[in-house]
């Protein structure tokens, strides 16, 4: 696996933000049901679900256990400005097209115990590729292998967080707050819940 270096800038780590998702972290195990595999995701762009995965991703790390954070959002994916990658590297639309096995795809963070699937070049049809054989394949691979597994996906305004999250066994709703309707966020909620996932919380994020 090759080497991501993770940008720890004012806006990733700190320790308000640690202790933050710690307790996120401690409030998902605390539901005691053996939860692995994770959705995170919004009902708009810009909420910060990108933000909150990684560092919901490194809380599970740093408390030991084997995680992957899944890139799932190949339509617009900004977490390259949390990751810095040395080269043009392959990501997930690389696997699930077929170009690349999965193997070539999973990266080495510097966070102990992280590894990163980036999402790759943007995909042309991102809901099909999504919902193709790979992307299960890959999922119960990472049940076998992982101790968390945690994906990142497009707001809830297109198809696609619908269906990954089909293949989780939970899933946590980012609300920005002051901007996001209860209404909104309720309609999204259920839109989820209809493929079988549920929801694990909502966090209100962005709180000043």
């Amino acid at each position: 696996m090759a080497q991501i270096n993770i940008l720890t800038n004012k806006n990733l780590v700190n320790a308000e933000s640690e202790e933050y998702f710690n307790t996120l972290r401690t409030n998902i195990q605390a539901l005691g049901n053996n939860e692995k595999v994770i959705m995170v995701s919004s009902v708009l762009d810009g909420e910060g679900k990108t933000m909150s995965a990684i560092n919901l991703a490194i809380s599970f790390a740093d408390l030991g256990l084997k995680t992957v954070l899944v890139d799932a959002n190949t339509r617009n994916s900004n977490m390259a400005t949390y990751f810095k990658f040395k080269s043009n590297i392959a990501g997930l639309t690389n696997y699930l097209t077929g170009t690349d096995p999965i193997e070539d795809t999973i990266y080495e963070s510097d966070v102990k115990n992280l590894n990163i699937i980036p999402s790759g070049p943007k995909a042309k049809n991102p809901t099909e590729i999504l919902q193709n054989k790979n992307y299960n394949i890959m999922i119960e691979v990472f049940r076998e292998y992982y101790d968390m597994v945690i994906i990142d996906t497009p707001a809830t305004d297109v198809i696609d967080a619908a269906v990954v999250a089909k293949n989780t066994d939970g899933f946590i709703m980012i609300a920005e707050a002051n901007r996001v309707k209860k209404k909104e966020l309720e309609s999204s909620i259920a839109q989820i819940e209809k493929v079988g996932s549920r929801c694990m919380g909502v966090v209100l994020n962005k709180v000043y």
